[in-house]
């Protein structure tokens, strides 16, 4: 069979090549990186040494017409261009792989779905945990209740003295709120607050966020979110309220123990089995839950990133030659920016929203 014929986007300084989208391409036998493009003279320079690219441009429009990829990786971080780099590949008919956060609102997200759909395109977003085998190791210790009955879930971002708030649910939060929707099912409303110094967040406090978020506000948040299975799960995040090691991450309450997770590929899990939750009084011990197991070494010898970028490649092409949707689809980053979205629109409206939501504009702009 032909190769597949591999673009990459970058953008030096505007949120780069994210977390290494352009690095697993060249070990695919299936793959053949023809282009880079990034504006950056050098930073393109480095990345078609890096990638293997045969071709450099500085205008990624030109290098669509011109080489005519099968695949495109749009990777830079900041999320601002990601909704006309993507109807651009798909009007040139190239599946697509692409840095998290999926778009800064629903509007971009629909439309970037809508022209995929119509030309039948498989787009994947990089949230990769989805991919991590230990995530169905917990699947399947919570499926069989080796916690019992899943009470909540409580999800945490990095809280640092830059981001937490709410550049920490955009930029780290969706890969929580994507990997609870992946283990608990669909989410029906969200019920949030936003504060910021202590006030709640209106019109006054709102201003453009970091790495292309569009408008922004809060350095407090806190939502509640319920599964229409039953249960909720519980996002904050407090600016400068961090740890070091961090809490970031996402803690499932059972009603016979705990199990504690991280963002990565093949990052090591824990369970607690204690239905107290309390290992000072009882004496238990948390136990390390890897791919292979509960109390299992762990196999998987590759760096959190590159694991999680091949395995999602993999699937995307996976998902190309069986007409399926990929693990981690462009629905699926709808709904985690849609998660994002519902706390700014139940701040704004002083009550919970249920999903889907109506407001397809950034919540935080339409405040009085």
């Amino acid at each position: 069979m032909a190769k597949f014929k591999v673009a990459i986007i970058g953008s030096t300084g505007r949120g780069d090549y994210g977390h290494g989208l352009d690095g697993p391409w060249q070990h695919l036998d299936s793959c053949e990186v023809v282009a880079v493009a990034d504006e950056h003279e050098g930073g393109r320079a480095a990345a078609i040494k890096r990638s293997g690219a045969k071709s450099g441009y500085a205008d990624y429009r030109e290098m669509l017409h011109k080489e005519k990829p099968n695949i495109v990786a749009i990777c830079p971080r900041w999320l601002d261009r990601h909704h006309e780099m993507a109807l651009a590949c798909a009007e040139n008919g190239c599946h697509l792989y692409m840095e998290k956060p999926f778009c800064p609102t629903l509007k971009q997200a629909d439309e970037i779905v809508q022209a995929c759909e119509m030309r039948h395109l498989k787009l994947a977003v990089a949230h990769n945990t989805r991919h991590s085998p230990v995530v169905q190791v917990v699947k399947r210790l919570t499926r069989d209740g080796r916690i019992g009955d899943v009470l909540e879930v409580r999800i945490r971002g990095k809280e640092d003295s830059r981001r937490g708030g709410g550049e920490d649910l955009w930029v780290l939060g969706s890969h929580m709120l994507d990997l609870s929707a992946m283990l608990f099912g669909e989410i029906e409303s969200c019920f949030a607050t936003v504060r910021e110094n202590g006030e709640p967040v209106s019109k006054k406090h709102v201003k453009p966020g970091n790495e292309g978020i569009g408008q922004l506000a809060g350095d407090d948040i806190q939502a509640v979110y319920r599964f229409k299975k039953g249960g909720n799960a519980f996002f904050a995040s407090k600016r400068g309220a961090g740890s070091s090691p961090t809490r970031f991450g996402l803690v499932i309450v059972g009603s016979k123990g705990l199990i504690e997770m991280q963002s990565g590929y093949g990052r090591t899990a824990y369970l607690l089995e204690d239905p107290s939750w309390s290992p000072g009084r009882t004496g238990s011990k948390w136990q390390p839950i890897t791919s292979n197991g509960v109390g299992q070494p762990e196999t998987i010898t590759t760096d959190s990133h590159d694991g999680g970028n091949t395995s999602a490649v993999m699937d995307l092409i996976s998902s190309i030659e069986n007409d399926r949707q990929p693990v981690s689809s462009m629905y699926d980053a709808r709904v985690a920016t849609e998660l994002i979205v519902a706390v700014f629109e139940s701040h704004r409206l002083g009550r919970p929203v249920n999903l889907p939501l109506t407001t397809r504009e950034n919540p935080l702009t339409l405040l009085s």
